[in-house]
């Protein structure tokens, strides 16, 4: 019994340095950022995966309207294919520097953003909503609780949350438009 103890102990005090080793070479490879080679190939299944997923939320969408408001089905069908055309038209060569206008402008705010965040001036918070341009991200709280109303048969509230996602739609609609004739 006291010779399995002591080659118990034995094997355990050989690999725990090996294991620390480990760990603080993993460590600093994500502190440095670790330098890897794109993979456009799987940059392009998740492009793939990103337009599958709001065909998928599309359809969801008028499958509901078409149960819960189908007063308002063709109201909604012109929202959404405005918004697939602003999106395309965003998309677009055409837009190709205005594009990256705003992306560099957006990562030099990020960049000021987490220099006060580092400095204590800034909560996470507060670092995260100013990141995100003041943005709360309505509309995808407001999908997750439509599903949710959808899952549970509650008309009254998936009615009411289809009618409130239809406004926060076309207020995107709306941004993208100034963004654009900006």
């Amino acid at each position: 019994m006291k010779l399995r103890k002591l080659v118990f102990a034995l094997a355990l005090f050989l690999t725990v340095p090996g294991f620390n080793s480990a760990n603080a070479e993993m460590s600093d490879k994500v502190k440095q950022g670790e330098d890897k080679e794109c993979d456009c190939e799987q940059q392009e299944h998740m492009q793939k995966d990103w337009q599958a997923k709001i065909k998928e939320r599309e359809k969801n969408l008028l499958s509901w309207v078409d149960q819960y408001t189908p007063d308002k089905k063709a109201e909604w069908t012109k929202v959404l294919e405005e918004k697939k055309a602003l999106r395309n038209q965003w998309l677009s060569p055409e837009f190709a520097e205005k594009r990256e206008k705003w992306k560099q402008e957006k990562m030099s705010k990020i960049q000021d953003l987490k220099k006060q965040f580092e400095e204590g001036k800034l909560t996470k918070e507060e670092f995260v909503k100013q990141a995100h341009g003041g943005k709360d991200f309505g509309h995808f709280k407001t999908y997750h609780e439509l599903n949710n109303a959808v899952a549970a048969k509650d008309k009254k509230q998936a009615a009411a949350l289809l009618n409130q996602l239809l406004e926060q739609s076309k207020q995107h609609n709306e941004k993208m438009k100034e963004m654009m004739n900006k």
